[in-house]
């Protein structure tokens, strides 16, 4: 077996939290990314980090992670695309032309940085970040994206959600459902529902929906003819919504979008420019029973799409949900049910909300609070609530000083969040409760009454938090003191 040289790396902290020992950390490892662009690779990692770390997605959590830039200059700058890689330091590449996954074609040389990294700062979730100004990436061993501007962070937020908190999709079309956000109903009682705790109105029910058209077309527009989706509708449903992913269209005189001729009044996102957005078009009625379908027409201004670069205009997917009146689908903000999820198979799973997590739409900040647990938990995996002990032991003359280091979370977080937080403390001498202590990082006891084997206890509570069936929001030591005097 070949060995793989181990890579130069230039490494610079974003965000230090306290010891790599006892944090999770995440290296940003730059791809494509020339000698010259070593500070433009460090500013895309940096504004990629506070992106996640200092909005809604990780700010709560932000006191367990680490984050830091690792530098390995490319030959080539940019990444490959139709399948070839270019000549950069991890070999990121597009399988076409397409705006949608970015792949590695180097993970042995992608894992040899990380067990450089590891030595010194630790690497626990490597992300490799692609020099590229447009849409792309993928979760797995390496969470890869790319520097895309609007669609960088929400890319990085979601692909992290499958590497961290170790869930699949909520959005349809996909094949991987699994972890805390997906359930089957036919399989689960009110008892043993993943999210039984965080349901709004128990016991779960199934929000009523159905999917009839779902096509990730990949299709490039042109003048010629216009792109047509054709679907069957029930007619026994009250609202429906048109998803869309577009690219190359910076404007809304670029392209029309209709639904059985009625102009559906797409507009893209500002300051989106060539690059992929995703959109719902929600319309408050139903649709009646029978054939419908979706007109894509790239009109006069709009450029046509190249295939063989994937530049110009491109209709990436479309499809239709259509959704069962007020009593049968819930579609309050933050409502927390049994949403149904569609794979690409046309197989029903379910998920917590109906719009409320990024894993659903990558276009949302934040995780719905099945998935916030869910990170809670695999992040406390890896961290002790404890950080160190600090002890000065007594003498004759002077008293047992002991004083615990807690991670930075309730009472001690230096930047306060509006969750409901507190730790716990409390403290025992064989045995004994020290309840003079509770809720104290440090205390003093007399010589005369030091001696014994004292422990303490600490609790995290947190109202993102519901069910610790682990323990894993919970810390113990034991210290034990002998007399100094005879």
């Amino acid at each position: 077996m070949q060995t793989v040289p181990e890579p130069e790396l230039r490494i610079s902290p974003i965000l230090v939290s306290g010891p790599s020992g006892n944090r999770v950390n995440l290296v940003f490892f730059g791809d494509g990314y020339v000698e010259d662009e070593y500070d433009k690779f460090v500013d895309d990692a940096t504004k990629l980090a506070w992106d996640i770390a200092g909005n809604t997605t990780f700010a709560t959590v932000r006191p367990l992670l680490n984050i830091f830039a690792a530098f390995t200059p490319s030959n080539e700058s940019g990444i490959g695309i139709s399948g070839k890689p270019k000549d950069t330091a991890f070999g990121l590449y597009r399988d076409g032309t397409e705006l949608r996954g970015v792949y590695t074609s180097r993970r042995d040389v992608a894992r040899a940085a990380c067990e450089v990294a590891a030595k010194t700062v630790g690497c626990d979730y490597p992300i490799l970040l692609g020099n590229d100004p447009r849409y792309g990436g993928l979760g797995g061993e390496f969470t890869i994206v790319t520097a895309s501007k609007l669609n960088g962070p929400l890319v990085l937020r979601h692909e992290l959600g499958h590497s961290v908190i170790e869930v699949g999709e909520e959005y349809d079309g996909g094949f991987a459902y699994y972890g805390v956000n997906a359930a089957n109903l036919s399989s689960s009682t009110e008892e043993t529902f993943k999210w039984d705790h965080w349901l709004t109105a128990p016991p779960a029910r199934a929000e009523r929906a159905v999917m009839p058209l779902q096509d990730y077309a990949w299709a490039m527009l042109n003048h010629s003819a216009p792109f047509i989706s054709t679907f069957t509708s029930a007619g026994t449903y009250a609202s429906h919504v048109v998803v869309i992913s577009l690219s190359g269209i910076p404007s809304a005189s670029h392209l029309r979008v209709s639904l059985d001729g009625k102009d559906l009044g797409w507009t893209p996102r500002e300051a989106i420019g060539e690059d992929r957005w995703h959109y719902r078009l929600h319309v408050d009625e139903g649709l009646k029973e029978g054939e419908h379908e979706v007109k894509f027409e790239l009109l006069e201004e709009g450029v046509e799409g190249d295939p063989g670069t994937g530049e110009g205009a491109q209709l990436c997917s479309v499809e239709v949900i259509e959704y069962g009146s007020e009593e049968e689908f819930n579609t309050t903000e933050g409502h927390i049910s049994a949403y149904p999820t569609f794979s690409i198979d046309n197989t029903t799973t379910y998920r917590p909300t109906n719009e409320g997590c990024l894993m659903r739409l990558v276009t949302t900040e934040g995780f719905c609070s099945v998935c916030i647990e869910g990170l809670w938990h695999s992040l406390l995996r890896r961290v002790d609530l404890i950080d160190n002990i600090f002890a000065v032991l007594p003498s004759c003359t002077s008293p047992l000083q002991l004083e615990i280091e807690l991670v930075k979370l309730a009472q001690f977080r230096e930047n306060k969040t509006e969750h409901n937080e507190a730790y716990a403390i409390a403290w025992t001498r064989d045995g004994e409760p020290l309840e003079q202590f509770a809720n104290m990082t440090k205390i003093e006891v007399d010589s005369a009454q030091a001696a014994g084997t004292y422990t303490f206890d600490v609790q995290f509570f947190t109202d993102e938090v519901r069910k610790d069936p682990s323990g894993l929001l919970q810390s113990h030591r034991s210290f034990m003191v002998q007399t100094m005097c005879g």
